[in-house]
């Protein structure tokens, strides 16, 4: 039984970014690293749809953006709510309610 073979990401894109310059065709490159050319069809594939999220903001930071948020909205609405109940509070006392 072969064991099977694990590529590196670092690997993986080197061979890719090979294959988007064009300098050889996608025989070639399987041959030169002796992969599969159907495997190195579904790398490339894989990423450059994928290519989006490199210029995406880092996904921790995004992460910590969006708790943030909802941390304010949260804060809002309590002031909301306290203001509210001030507010009807203030209206039965002057007798306008």
């Amino acid at each position: 039984m072969e064991k099977r073979n694990r590529y590196t990401a670092e690997f993986k894109a080197n061979v890719v970014l090979e294959l988007l310059r064009e300098e050889s065709t996608l025989n070639q490159v399987a041959a030169k690293y002796q992969l599969n050319p159907q495997m190195l069809s579904q790398w490339k594939s894989d990423f450059i749809k994928n290519a989006s999220v490199v210029f995406e903001r880092n996904k921790d930071e995004a992460g910590k953006l969006k708790k943030e948020m909802q941390e304010k909205e949260t804060r809002y609405q309590q002031i909301i709510g306290q203001q509210s109940y001030e507010i009807d509070w203030l209206k039965k006392k002057s007798g306008l309610k």
